[in-house]
């Protein structure tokens, strides 16, 4: 079915597909998407028109965007058990943001989908030989062997029941209890509650506990969604199209088209080509969109990529994801805030601060330094607010694990140290209590 605009779900494969897999069996490919195509939707679409209404309110400054989980989704880490604790610190960082910066957090998870990621070459070559790349357990394994790193179309349908799983879980946590307000103190992980930023949290949960007895006791009744529920909203970033269109489906209230493999997807910074595939693919689906902007852009490709993704200017529909370096913002970051400024354009800036901070340290673990984080998202305030535009949200790889991959932090993490719990098979993520000194780091700005 083709819209007013010439697409199709399937019209993004008139173009170039960056990033996709050498699939050695198209017909294997084929019967797998086929299948996915007539598998439930993971999302609905009345879920994903609210994560937009909320989003229309963070480009105006009501309320703040909060993405994070993890760089690549581990399908051997698809547990009850992992999945709530990165729940558990997204619901501390968002209280924290809430209840010390005076600002509604929009809780979205890199989660229950992002299980493929993009590679610089096709190829890795160790010790001679030469294999393809390891592009995410969507696509393939992570061990260096012929028979691991084929590109495998199976491993996609494993990928939708984990998201199932994952959804699942979300959902009961989320309307069942686990995350009422009353509950803020048992989010406090074991390893987290001794530290200094876990007393923070400590206090600021006893506070929240004694606001809710006050209300009971002069006969303001709690028991509402608003303290008794939340809703965590799920993206990753579209990069397998085939997986994508087969997960894509008309909405029966409306008519319009939605992908419903997750709420929010997002373009990287490799695939965002304005005549590419996966711009295509992505302009027309109604979900909400983000755009990873490294230091690099040409200002003119992105008001084209702006004009593309939201030709009418939709508040909420599209996120820019800047990923400039703590050390390069305050001279990359202002002249695209100026000019889409003047252009009046609707849009929710979100700071990445760690894709771009990103380094091999000396006992050669890939990690990122706390500090380089903190100043990137510091600096992202002050410009945003230099330039009269408004800061919208952060875009943080982050795990409820006790990992140890990103050095500093409280805790003081040193580069000797890495090895002791360093447990991503992608890139390094903030551990829980980083995560949550980022949080009352960022809910100081925002009260600010």
């Amino acid at each position: 079915m083709t819209n007013q605009n010439g697409w199709t779900k399937s019209s993004w494969k008139n173009y170039t597909a960056l990033q996709q897999p050498n699939w050695p069996d198209q017909t294997a490919l084929e019967k797998v998407t086929k299948d996915l195509a007539l598998l439930p939707p993971l999302v609905f679409a009345g879920e994903i028109r609210t994560l937009k209404d909320l989003l229309a309110k963070a480009s105006k400054g009501e309320a703040f965007l909060l993405q994070g989980g993890d760089c690549s989704e581990d399908f051997s880490q698809i547990t009850a058990p992992i999945i709530r604790e990165t729940m558990k610190v997204l619901l501390q960082m968002a209280v924290v943001m809430a209840y010390a910066g005076g600002k509604p957090a929009i809780k979205v998870g890199r989660i229950a989908g992002q299980f493929a990621k993009p590679r610089s070459s096709d190829t890795e070559t160790v010790n001679g030989v030469e294999l393809p790349s390891y592009r995410g357990d969507m696509v393939n394994k992570s061990e260096f062997s012929i028979n691991a790193r084929t590109p495998n179309p199976k491993y996609m349908l494993k990928g939708y029941y984990l998201a199932a799983s994952t959804l699942n879980l979300l959902r009961a946590f989320t309307r069942g209890g686990f995350a009422a307000l009353h509950r803020v103190q048992a989010w406090n992980q074991e390893f987290v509650a001794q530290s200094p930023m876990g007393r923070s949290y400590d206090r600021l949960a006893k506070q929240i506990d004694q606001a809710i007895k006050f209300m009971n006791t002069i006969g303001i009744t709690t028991d509402i969604p608003q303290i008794n529920q939340t809703q965590i909203f799920t993206s990753h970033e579209a990069l397998l199209l085939p997986y994508e269109e087969a997960l894509t489906r008309i909405d029966s209230t409306t008519g319009d088209w939605y992908d419903c493999s997750a709420h929010m997807l997002w373009i990287g910074e490799r695939t965002r080509q304005v005549d590419g595939a996966h711009v295509e693919f992505l302009r027309g689906v109604l979900n909400p969109i983000g755009v990873k902007i490294g230091p690099d852009y040409d200002i003119e490709n992105i008001k084209q990529l702006i004009q593309i993704l939201n030709p009418e200017n939709e508040p909420g529909r599209l996120t820019l994801i800047t990923r400039m370096g703590c050390d390069v913002i305050e001279k990359k970051l202002p002249p695209l805030l100026r000019e889409t400024r003047k252009e009046g354009y609707h849009i929710v800036w979100n700071c990445d601060p760690m894709h771009a901070n990103t380094y091999t340290s000396e006992s050669g673990h890939k990690t990122r330094d706390f500090n380089d984080i903190l100043k990137e998202i510091t600096r992202f305030f002050e410009i945003h607010w230099a330039e009269g535009t408004i800061p919208g949200g952060v875009h943080l790889e982050m795990t409820g694990k006790n990992v140890t991959e990103c050095v500093g932090g409280a805790r003081n993490i040193v580069s000797e140290e890495l090895h002791n719990r360093y447990d991503t098979t992608c890139d390094p993520r903030l551990n829980a209590e980083q995560s949550l000194e980022v949080a009352f780091q960022i809910a100081d700005m925002i009260k600010r």
